[in-house]
């Protein structure tokens, strides 16, 4: 069974994607940017957008496996990491930071994330 997590955002029917699919007990949050000024607000607004995803699946970030970090600029990466670090706590997932263009360039970061529903 497949269940597709939507948060009604305008770009989800104008792309063609859902926020998040629940498949084969494995949440699959797509990427996901964040609104602020700079890449450390906007790490923080896109997290609480994947947290609603993964509370509405029925997982947390206890339960993330896996995690994606793509920002145009890696040298602004490392003011994320106090709120990764925070978010993430004892149960850190396997995680991979890629420098690359995003869709818009007032996007500082776009975060992927794949967590194990509960049993």
């Amino acid at each position: 069974m497949i269940r597709r997590i939507s948060s009604a955002g305008p770009f989800e029917a104008k792309i063609g994607y859902c926020r998040a699919v629940v498949a084969n007990g494995f949440v699959h949050v797509s990427g996901t940017v964040g609104e602020g000024p700079d890449v450390a607000s906007q790490c923080r607004s896109a997290l609480e957008r994947i947290g609603r995803a993964l509370e509405e699946a029925g997982a947390g970030f206890a339960d993330a496996v896996r995690v994606h970090y793509y920002l145009p600029d890696a040298t602004e990466f490392e003011a994320c990491w106090p709120i990764l670090a925070e978010t993430f706590g004892a149960n850190p997932p396997a995680a991979t930071m890629l420098e690359c263009g995003l869709i818009a360039p007032e996007y500082r970061i776009e975060i992927e994330l794949t967590a194990l529903l509960p049993q």
